[in-house]
């Protein structure tokens, strides 16, 4: 993308751009100009799947949520993931297994109020943490929301999300018949073609924030959309849930959202959540059995509401036999 929005102030840009360090000046980032110094404010973007739904950790109540985050101090701290471990202990009461560096995006701080002449700067760094089902209580004003129901549209498991049709595509649609001259709507044919898989394409689920910003772009007015979250932390989400769409397929971090000990049925019911589309049942065990992902406790569950099921766990042996070992499930599908 490099239309204004995704570039703009709320589009977080993905790690792997300019470094920075701390400086010498008590836990200040490398200046960029004259009496400018650095803070870095952490995000995180918790993912569980809970009664085979895909959910993310929020903070400060109904009606008030945002995404955990903390501000890094390098005095008290030794690294960003510490820091924004604790914080969202401390926020939530709910501890984070898997985490790993999401975004970066670099403004001038809100929050640096004490800065006389307005020349602080902020790094804003986000991560994607899993946490897995369970039963946890979590502290006041924590909660999880769902998160198909910020991206509806994402969620292909009863079939084609009706909002598509009812509302996104045709919408989507006028918009890029709308564009000012010829090139203009040449080129919002193509993200739609790409993004949203106009014209007989194949959807490729981990385009979530591409198809994201074209909503916001075009100003889709979508129904009973719950305003959970900032715009800016909405897209967080999307960007969380399309990388840990990639990540899943080449490493075997699908096992970080269940218990130990788990039934295959459980496993597609959570990868399902995560992918959105319904999974045939005896390719995918095929393909978990068959390719060394897991192995049998020789235990077997009997509270199952129907025949009892055997249970697995992961055998992380395969970590040392393949290079990714991950659920390989065939990417796209038609919308």
């Amino acid at each position: 993308m490099h239309d204004e929005l995704s570039r703009g102030a709320n589009a977080p840009i993905e790690a792997g751009g300019e470094a920075w360090t701390v400086g010498d000046g008590g836990g200040r980032c490398d200046r960029t100009g004259p009496g400018e110094q650095m803070t870095v404010e952490l995000t995180a973007v918790v993912v569980s799947v809970q009664r085979e739904q895909p959910l993310v950790l929020a903070t400060g109540g109904v009606g008030a949520s945002a995404l955990p985050t903390a501000r890094f101090n390098p005095n008290e701290q030794p690294s960003l993931e510490t820091a924004l471990r604790e914080a969202v202990l401390a926020a939530t009461g709910r501890e984070t297994g898997f985490l790993e560096q999401l975004s970066t995006h670099y403004e001038p701080s809100a929050s640096a109020g004490d800065a006389q002449d307005g020349s602080d700067s902020c790094l804003l760094v986000s991560y994607l943490g899993l946490a897995r089902a369970d039963d946890t209580q979590l502290a006041p004003g924590a909660g999880w929301i769902r998160c198909y129901d910020l991206l509806p549209w994402e969620d292909f498991r009863s079939g084609r999300p009706a909002v598509l049709g009812s509302h996104i595509m045709p919408a989507l649609a006028a918009w890029a018949d709308a564009g000012i001259d010829p090139e203009i709507a040449a080129a919002r044919h193509e993200r739609l073609h790409i993004a949203f898989a106009f014209g007989g394409r194949t959807w490729d689920d981990q385009r979530v924030v591409d198809r994201l910003d074209l909503i916001v772009e075009a100003g889709v007015t979508l129904p009973s959309m719950p305003a959970q979250l900032s715009p800016a932390h909405v897209r967080l989400v999307a960007a969380g849930l399309g990388r840990l769409r990639a990540k899943i397929r080449y490493r075997p971090v699908v096992f970080e959202l269940l218990s130990s000990e788990f039934t295959l049925f459980e496993l597609q019911r959570t990868v399902e959540a995560v992918l959105g589309p319904t999974l045939h049942k005896q390719n995918f065990r095929r393909l978990v059995e068959g390719t060394g992902l897991v192995e049998p406790t020789g235990d077997v569950r009997t509270n199952t509401g129907g025949r009892p099921a055997k249970t697995f766990r992961f055998r992380r042996e395969v970590l040392l036999e393949r290079p990714a070992p991950g659920v390989h499930v065939r990417p796209g599908r038609a919308a």
